[in-house]
């Protein structure tokens, strides 16, 4: 059993945080709860969205309008669609799957070992992050997080964005890694070759490096490399994502408020920018919403054109689980996409690989944190995975 002192589940069927009545997540006293009894509620839609599969075209239609029905035509089907998005993103480098990694420090803190390491997470650049070890026996599950830079997420930054730290408390191994200098320089994302002349979507890039984060952290004697998982917040929301989606060694995912789908009406779910899916050459289009004035460029207007979506990502997970820990840019009727990845997890055999909570504002929370830990838990440290 785990303490998760934070939550009381009020309604299963909707996981709602914030507030009072019914339907609600809210803190309560404390109470010691299994880690699926916390999540349990997250893997439900609510009602009006239970049976709603949206606008959205079923990632089981192939090309010519005929239906997968088997978990043996998945898998081509899947191949296809993971092509595809390889096709319209651009082709990865290699991977690094035997990294050297050097450590520039290391920090005895209360419970865990803080190490400051670099590696190279592309073909060309180097990464300095944070790997974050807890004490006791291993080999121990972990968990890639990712933000805009490292050191929010060991606790040097941002209240509630402190996944790292916070999950080397729970017996988790973490690295943490983010986009420090592109930050700094306002240009956020990984750009292969070159910033000026980029073959790949900066976004897909910074999947592929979390890729490689993979391979760092399974070489490790202290982590289990079959049960590593990836979180990231907004921008590393959006990170998350795709890395999960995108590279199948990851045992699951959780995205906290990333925009889960294209919505050109939400400035924060701006994956036409340049440093996502939308790359051009400097000078980079102004920021803000697409209009005839200020239109995008790169990737996303031809897969806006062809009609794809991001579910198209998301049912790559099958049967791996992942949480939308969603806030105002995921808000519940984002059930309606989710559902196609149910249904694929359904064809292949499984139930409860697909969760998400909700919460009124972007930021993450004390309640909405808790149901991520749970989740990673559940999936990571159970063997009823």
């Amino acid at each position: 059993m785990i303490d998760f002192p934070l939550l009381r589940i009020v309604l299963i069927g909707l996981c709602w945080i914030g507030g009072t009545g019914p339907g609600f997540l809210s803190a309560a006293d404390p109470a010691e709860h299994s880690a699926w009894s916390v999540i349990e509620p997250c893997f439900s839609p609510p009602a009006e969205f239970a049976e709603s599969f949206g606008p959205y075209r079923s990632p089981l239609l192939r090309r010519d309008g005929s239906r997968v029905t088997t978990a043996a035509e998945w898998k081509v089907r899947r191949a296809e669609i993971l092509s595809d998005w390889h096709r319209l993103l651009g082709a990865w480098p290699e991977l690094i799957t035997e990294p050297a990694v050097e450590v520039l420090e290391t920090t005895q803190e209360a419970g865990y070992r803080r190490e400051r390491v670099r590696f190279l997470w592309t073909p060309t650049e180097t990464t300095t992050g944070y790997l974050l070890i807890p004490e006791g026996q291993g080999p121990f599950p972990a968990v890639v997080t990712v933000y805009y830079e490292p050191e929010t997420a060991i606790g040097q930054g941002g209240a509630q964005r402190d996944f790292a730290l916070q999950l080397v408390k729970r017996g988790f191994v973490a690295l943490s890694i983010g986009t420090k200098e592109a930050s700094e320089a306002k240009t956020y994302a990984i750009y292969h070759p070159s910033l000026e002349q980029a073959r790949v979507e900066p976004l897909s890039m910074l999947a592929y490096a979390a890729a490689n984060a993979w391979y760092v952290l399974a070489s490790r004697p202290e982590v289990a490399a079959e049960r590593i998982g990836i979180v990231g917040h907004s921008f590393g929301g959006k990170w998350a994502m795709f890395a999960s989606c995108l590279f199948d060694k990851f045992a699951c995912g959780a995205w906290s408020d990333p925009g889960i789908m294209f919505d050109e009406a939400r400035p924060s779910v701006n994956y036409w920018e340049p440093w996502y899916l939308g790359y051009h050459p400097q000078p980079w289009r102004k920021r803000g919403l697409i209009t005839p004035q200020n239109p995008a460029f790169g990737a996303y207007p031809e897969l806006i054109k062809q009609g794809r979506d991001l579910h198209e990502l998301h049912v790559l997970m099958a049967p791996r689980p992942f949480l939308v820990s969603g806030g105002s840019e995921d808000p519940p009727a984002r059930w309606q996409a989710l559902n196609h990845s149910r249904e694929v997890n359904r064809l292949l055999g499984y139930e409860n690989r697909v969760a998400m909570s909700n919460r009124p504002e972007h930021s993450p929370n004390e309640d909405s944190n808790a149901l991520l830990y749970a989740f990673f838990e559940h999936f990571l440290k159970s063997d009823r995975r």
